[in-house]
């Protein structure tokens, strides 16, 4: 199955196509993995904090693919912000490889390495403890640093707005993935990322859990009217149109299949009108983000609630 590339700014290609792992169970994750890289999938979306990344790595060699043909992000977690390479470590362990084609951190927000737990501390009042003395700047050198060690080929960033993004870029070259579908299209965001030649992945491109966008009325009309088989088919092909990866997460086979073929299909049949109305939809009284951690600080994104740590 042919794939769908993108060129990132150092020149390396990305397929735009990709699996996501997220809250994809352990005894489930590395069967989704083996069959979707045997379906035709080149592209593996993982993080530390998945906590499934051994099953991960039991999926890619399942598979019988070569390494060097598979494209593996993974995620920086919040408590490694000043132990890069150590969570990197973990990561490459767990997955069974020596290297990542893209390494983001995963969120901007160091969490107390410290704390009373190694994911999610929290301070005695039940808020997240963050530690607010930490300098972003200090993450992308310890990233840097592993570009330069050879652990890693691309660094990026995760759920960065254009405020966090602000205080790296000057010495960064950001591959950002943020959350990106119909209802939270963040037209502003992705316009900025284009000026500054960063190319954006969009990690839930079909919701969360229950999400309501499978039922878009607007959606599913153009899947219809364009012959296409779902209206999942519409959220990917509008995504992949603007020249967004897409990671759609799936265990189940053929959904898994279908995620890669329709999103192709639909790539090819939206029209500049399609594209048009889609871009719409959230302005039209539907913009809706389906994941807002209680972090407790000002990420800088339009449509999430200030929150007082």
């Amino acid at each position: 199955m042919a794939s769908h590339f993108i060129t990132l700014h150092n020149g390396q290609t990305i397929p735009a196509i990709g699996l996501g792992t997220w809250q994809s169970k352990p005894n489930e994750v590395a069967r989704a993995v083996e069959h979707a890289l045997k379906a035709g999938y080149r592209h593996i979306d993982c993080a530390w904090a998945y906590g499934n990344e051994k099953e991960v790595g039991e999926g890619l060699r399942a598979s019988g693919v070569p390494r060097e043909e598979v494209f593996i992000t993974s995620k920086l977690w919040g408590t490694y912000h000043g132990r890069v390479e150590e969570c990197l470590d973990q990561t490459l362990t767990n997955l069974g490889t020596t290297y990542l084609d893209l390494y983001l951190v995963h969120w901007p927000v160091a969490l107390n390495t410290n704390g009373n737990h190694p994911v999610i501390p929290k301070r005695p009042n039940g808020n997240l403890d963050i530690d607010e003395s930490w300098d972003l700047k200090n993450t992308w050198k310890g990233m840097e640093a592993m570009v330069k060690k050879g652990k890693v080929k691309a660094i990026g960033v995760s759920n960065f707005s254009q405020m966090m993004l602000e205080k790296i870029l000057p010495t960064a070259e950001i591959i950002p993935a943020i959350e990106l579908h119909l209802y939270n299209p963040e037209l502003k965001l992705i316009d900025y990322l284009k000026s500054k030649k960063i190319v954006p992945q969009a990690y839930s491109p079909l919701g969360s859990t229950d999400s309501p966008l499978l039922a878009d009325e607007r959606a599913t009309e153009i899947a219809k009217k364009r012959g296409l088989k779902s209206t999942s088919d519409v959220l990917l092909g509008y995504l992949l149109a603007k020249d967004i990866i897409v990671l759609p997460k799936s265990v189940t086979p053929s959904r898994i299949e279908s995620n890669l073929t329709g999103a192709l299909e639909a790539y090819s049949a939206l029209t500049t009108e399609d594209i048009k109305v889609l871009d719409g939809v959230a302005a039209g009284g539907k913009q809706k983000r389906l994941l807002m951690p209680p972090w407790g600080i000002d990420l800088g994104f339009d449509n999430w609630p200030t929150q007082t740590n």
